[in-house]
């Protein structure tokens, strides 16, 4: 109980701070036929929750001094921030469940309700994990491709003239964003793998192998009491009335069956 609170805040806390605090850039070059209107250094910056249509700088077009304006393209804005929302909320969620753990423990126990709540919390948190993170992994595959320097320069049409010398003099570090989707996947894994141990604290587990347990029993008593006697008795003379009236009428002797075995319990 404790020890997953506590892994459930600190891994919470990694994940929406390695991906809501994210900002990054990438360096790109224009080198013009005619020097003068040349830019060797365009700094694009870019951050978190990564709505890159919105980014805008400009260029070179390397015709006069005309400037082009450039945008990069896509939006991986609502993966990111629901990302870092299910982050947010399974870290307040671990701080409100370890206050109440340590220092509320009759409470929590008192109708079952706190381990019922937490079971059904641990579940659906399990799940926003899996979707969040699997959702956040695409969102970055995408904003890794948009930002990457060689697929910006494309976008330039000063680029596209080969007397022109368009460079990328550094790309975006995403490591930061890459420890993000871990820490997503981490914390699937800890949520999901203790669904098993919230649903003992239910008192269900125990209940139902009561519940289980118990029938399993009777059955059995009365199977030794004579059932199976019952049981061979009814087939063998099932068998008796198939052999009399051929092949066909195997219906009709099972049905006949019912009734000797039930005269032979009387």
């Amino acid at each position: 109980g404790g020890s997953f609170r506590l892994s459930g805040l600190l891994f919470a806390i990694f994940a929406f701070a390695t991906c809501g605090g994210y900002s990054g850039g990438l360096r790109l070059s224009v080198d013009c036929a005619n020097k003068t209107e040349s830019d060797l250094s365009i700094d694009v910056a870019f951050a978190y929750p990564f709505r890159l249509h919105q980014v805008t700088f400009e260029v070179p077009t390397c015709e006069g001094k005309e400037r082009q304006k450039v945008s990069l393209i896509g939006d991986s804005s609502s993966s990111a921030e629901f990302f870092v929302t299910v982050a947010v909320f399974a870290f307040l969620y671990s701080l409100a469940a370890t206050v109440v753990y340590i220092f509320f423990q009759n409470k929590y126990r008192e109708n079952n309700r706190g381990p019922l709540i937490d079971f059904i919390v641990t579940v659906v948190f399990s799940f926003l994990w899996l979707v969040g993170s699997s959702a956040w992994a695409k969102g970055l595959s995408d904003v890794k491709v948009a930002t990457d320097p060689k697929e910006v320069l494309l976008l330039m049409s000063a680029c596209k003239q080969p007397s022109n010398k368009c460079t990328a003099v550094h790309s975006p570090v995403m490591s930061s964003l890459n420890t993000s989707v871990v820490f997503g996947f981490l914390n699937f894994i800890l949520w999901a793998g203790n669904i098993w141990f919230v649903f003992k604290e239910t008192g269900w587990h125990s209940s139902s192998q009561r519940y289980l347990s118990d029938p399993m029993e009777k059955h059995s008593s009365s199977y030794n009491r004579g059932g199976y006697n019952q049981d061979s008795y009814g087939s063998s003379s099932g068998y008796n009335q198939q052999a009399s009236l051929g092949p066909s009428s195997d219906e009709f002797g099972q049905q006949s069956a019912a009734p000797a075995s039930f005269t032979n319990q009387m």
